[in-house]
């Protein structure tokens, strides 16, 4: 008999387990068992109905199919080789088979026949054929395996085990696993009716209680069913309790790294009524708004205590974090400690240094002539400063003359040293992983862990902050701040109303001509660059997205002509993105012609005017991202969505759902439902993609809830409870607890 943690090689014999491990990672009998079939077939149809035309050439393909016709034919070139072709019965469009050589294969490869065949797709004049695939005969007669012997060997391989492998396709029913050109679907089912054979019983690693609330199948006959029931009810019941694995494996290693954080000691920063954080306070030329207080409230008492704080703040564009921030960071400097902020870009970091000295004035200045008192220093450290430059800076910071440094990854480096660490503040942290803002945490004194706030101005659905964050408390901001003008959004559907784009370029040089300024974004930068990562339909594709590039030079010698125009993208070097970031904001710039190096952080309140060209290439959070670097003045402004697809395409629908709304959150969730999980869930820290098999966090929120409820409850009395352990090894034990990749 065998357990979960056999080797494969024990229990199914090393010719059989090799290919498994090499091919697929799967080294134990857990790792098989817990390989989920991806769909299953209808009436002995290995590929589903519909599905053939969704096959690209050279994809790997199996049929089970009855042959209709056989003809053999000769080349006509010399010398004339003969070739049998089959066209198979049931395939609309229709789906042909060649086989060269075909001495022997005329007498069993004739109409009437049902076969197995799996080979590489290939198309000739419009029909999808299979050249010389893989093949073997169904309805042989018993006791005779017909067809290539990498198809009969695991016939004979599973007959051995007293099983059928042959009446399993003649159920109408066979699992469909994820398998590659060296390692198919039905080998694998092979192997796995080969180990469930000589498995024992799977302990149930849920309480009794929670299986009898939410009326579950039991884990053994679930990991069971899901492989070779035939009943469809048995299988969905299956389902749905390893579903419940899934979200309770996810959330098991949520709240052990949400409490082994917790256990740590904090610095204490209790506020004060005569610090920077006060003083700052009172010059401030506008008034919070209800929801920045409250959650400055929340903040201010969680680094009061001596617990670490793990905080997640989430906001719309242009609510308000930044502020509430830089507020918590001055609390810890009044309290003695430093604070670290890491931001994705350096254009985002130069950014946030700029606005956070200009909030300070004084306040940031310490050493100065006129500095406040109890003033402290801002310091900025990217990679792209000199090598004199980075030692300056790490000066000030080692020495602790700099209360807050702000910095790039640069400010991982093991040449940064902090006098006295006591917060890390994260921006865009779905550009980053555990393990680097681990890396900057641990730059504190020994014995204490900072505290932690995470900042996102991608809103984020409940189910993924509840599944993706769920080691860090969330905090929301969804008002805006007093004086903020919305945003008009249209869509321009540029093949059905070309004279719309033309007055687009007008209504920019109107603004102009006003005072104001405005962006222009494109998705590429030049013809080596690929595509902005956004959502795409494959079946919408248009022409090929113009590049910032050419952009430039047709709004130059075009419809901008006479404006001054400038360019930004990410392969400018660092001093001359400082420069034309520095000419936009002082006004030298008309119109900033730029990709997405634009998406955050960027605020320029003159900037009233938004066109986003080929606006299909880019996603539905990235466009309410780069929608948000507008309306943050006191003029009203616009955002124009360009295309080049028509408005009932995939697309062209997307763009006027976002073109409808500016509740980021409405769509945050419309985005999850249009994104794979693949996309959300996409690259853990070690870069290694992961996707959920059943739980999805568009449909499951109340599965996700009860498995988070459950975790806690269980982890108040058992902190090292092995059932549910033994669901979250596959995220925690290989460093695979999955943060949300919205880029």
């Amino acid at each position: 008999m065998a357990t979960l943690s056999d080797r494969l090689d024990f229990v199914i014999g090393r010719k059989a387990a090799e290919p498994l491990a090499e091919h697929l990672g799967l080294v134990t009998v857990g790792d098989l068992l817990r390989y989920f079939p991806r769909k299953y077939s209808d009436a002995m149809t290995v590929r589903g109905e519909g599905e053939e035309l969704d096959l690209e050439e050279g994809e790997h393909v199996t049929f089970v199919d009855y042959i209709a016709q056989a003809e053999s034919k000769f080349a006509n070139r010399q010398p004339r080789r003969e070739f049998l072709v089959v066209t198979l019965r049931d395939r609309r469009p229709k789906v042909t088979a060649t086989f060269f050589n075909p001495k022997y294969l005329k007498k069993t490869l004739v109409p009437g026949v049902q076969v197995m065949l799996s080979g590489e797709v290939g198309y000739y004049r419009g029909t999808m054929q299979l050249t010389h695939p893989a093949f073997m005969v169904l309805n042989a007669d018993r006791g005779r395996n017909v067809g290539t012997k990498s198809l009969t060997s695991i016939a004979s391989a599973t007959a051995a085990t007293g099983d059928d492998l042959l009446a399993e396709f003649e159920k109408g029913y066979f699992p469909i696993y994820p398998a590659t050109a060296k390692l198919q679907t039905w080998e694998i089912y092979a192997c796995v009716r080969q180990m469930l054979a000589v498995l024992d019983p799977v302990a149930e690693p849920l309480p009794k209680w929670f299986v009898r609330e939410h009326d579950l199948m039991g884990e053994d006959e679930a990991l069971r069913a899901v492989h070779v029931s035939a009943n469809e009810r048995e299988r969905a019941r299956a389902i749905e309790r390893l579903t419940y694995d899934e979200a309770i494996g996810l959330q098991w290693g949520l709240v052990v790294r949400r409490n082994s954080e917790l256990s740590g000691s904090g610095p204490v920063a209790k506020p004060r009524n005569d610090g920077l954080m006060a003083a700052m306070t009172a010059q401030l030329p506008f008034e919070l708004t209800a929801g920045q207080h409250e959650v400055l409230d929340v903040i201010s008492r969680e680094m009061a205590a001596a617990r670490p704080m793990n905080r997640m703040l989430q906001g719309e564009v242009g609510s308000g974090k930044t502020v509430v921030s830089l507020l918590a960071m001055l609390q810890m400097i009044d309290a003695g400690y430093q604070c670290a902020l890491l931001a994705p870009t350096e254009v985002l970091a130069a950014q946030h240094a700029q606005s956070i000295r200009a909030m300070l004035g004084p306040l940031a200045t310490a050493g100065q002539l006129g500095a406040a008192d109890d003033a402290t220093r801002v310091a900025l450290l990217t990679g792209s400063m000199s090598a004199q430059q980075k030692r300056d800076v790490r000066r000030e910071v080692s020495s602790g003359e700099a209360g807050i440094v702000i910095g790039t990854h640069a400010l991982l480096q093991d040449a940064v040293e902090f006098d006295r660490l006591g917060k890390v503040v994260v921006d865009e942290q779905h550009r980053f992983g555990v393990e680097q803002r681990d890396r900057l945490r641990a730059k504190a004194p020994e014995g204490l862990t900072p505290h932690l706030l995470v900042m996102t101005a991608t809103p984020i659905p409940r189910t993924v902050a509840l599944t993706v964050y769920g080691d860090l408390e969330t905090s929301t901001l969804r008002e805006l701040p007093r004086g903020r003008r919305p945003i008009t959004t249209n869509t321009i559907f540029v093949s059905q109303k070309p004279a719309w784009l033309n007055r687009a370029w007008e209504r920019i040089a109107e603004e102009v001509r006003a005072g104001r300024q405005a962006y222009v974004v494109a998705s590429r930068i030049d013809e080596d660059d690929k595509p902005a990562k956004g959502k795409k339909d494959n079946a919408d594709a248009g022409p090929p997205p113009i590049t910032v590039v050419e952009l430039l030079a047709r709004l130059q010698r075009g419809p901008l002509a006479g404006l001054r125009l400038g360019l930004m993208h990410g392969r400018l070097p660092s001093d001359e993105k400082d420069a034309v970031m520095a000419a936009f904001r002082a006004g030298d710039i008309d119109v900033l012609v730029c990709t997405t190096v634009i998406e955050v952080g960027v605020d320029v309140p003159n900037a009233t005017v938004m066109v986003v060209m080929d606006a299909d290439r880019f996603g539905i959070s990235q466009l309410h991202q780069l929608r948000g670097r507008i309306g943050r003045g006191e003029h009203p402004s616009l955002c124009l969505l360009a295309t080049n697809l028509p408005e009932k395409s995939k697309a062209g629908q997307r763009l006027t759902a976002v073109a409808g709304t500016l509740d980021g959150f409405a769509l945050a969730d419309l985005d999850l439902r249009e994104r794979s999980e693949g996309d959300v869930l996409g690259f853990s820290q070690s870069g290694r993609a992961i996707t959920l098999r059943f739980l999805s966090l568009a449909r499951h929120l109340d599965i996700i809830l009860a498995a988070r409820e459950l975790c806690e409850t269980v982890y108040e009395s058992d902190t090292q409870d092995p059932g549910l352990a033994s669901l979250s090894a596959p995220f925690t034990d290989t460093d695979r607890v999955q943060f949300l990749d919205m880029s």
